[in-house]
């Protein structure tokens, strides 16, 4: 889809918005009686497995897409240094599509980090809860144990 047409898309869309035209929302399920899902915190789950299989694919993204961006860059900066040296204005172009894709490539990798890096402190985060609530009630049990052994129990 181009820019503009996306532009002209999302400009339509608040237009429409500010008539006060009705439009489809997303975070809704449809039921038979017209309402929405029946849980009032929606349908969707996630498990550790599935955060993990994300977490490892962001992270398998900035490794591969790293090296393979870099051979990239490196190649379209060196053709585009050939052809301005030879006179040709399309080297001045292709130098410029080298230096947006290092912007762009750098916006990538921080989005895979930040989703890999964010993945895994939760993960751990959940561990350390997971971890706390045990001692926690293990030290109930232990507490209710003594006060059975002092009644008599």
């Amino acid at each position: 889809m181009a820019w503009d047409e996306w532009e002209q898309l999302k400009t339509d869309a608040q237009a429409r918005r500010q008539a006060g035209a009705t439009h489809m929302q997303l975070n809704q399920l449809a039921t038979p009686d017209g309402g929405g899902g029946s849980s009032p915190r929606g349908d969707l789950t996630a498990h550790q497995k599935d955060l993990a299989g994300i977490g490892s694919a962001a992270h398998d993204l900035f490794n591969e897409f790293s090296g393979c961006s870099d051979y990239s860059r490196l190649s379209s900066m060196k053709a585009a240094g050939g052809l301005k040296s030879e006179g040709f204005a399309i080297g001045a172009a292709l130098d410029h599509v080298a230096e947006r894709w290092i912007d762009q490539v750098q916006t990538l990798l921080d989005a895979c980090a930040h989703i890999s890096n964010h993945l895994r402190y939760t993960a751990n985060q959940h561990a350390a809860d997971e971890s706390y609530i045990a001692g926690t009630l293990s030290s109930i049990s232990q507490l209710d144990q003594g006060f059975d052994e002092r009644k008599g129990s």
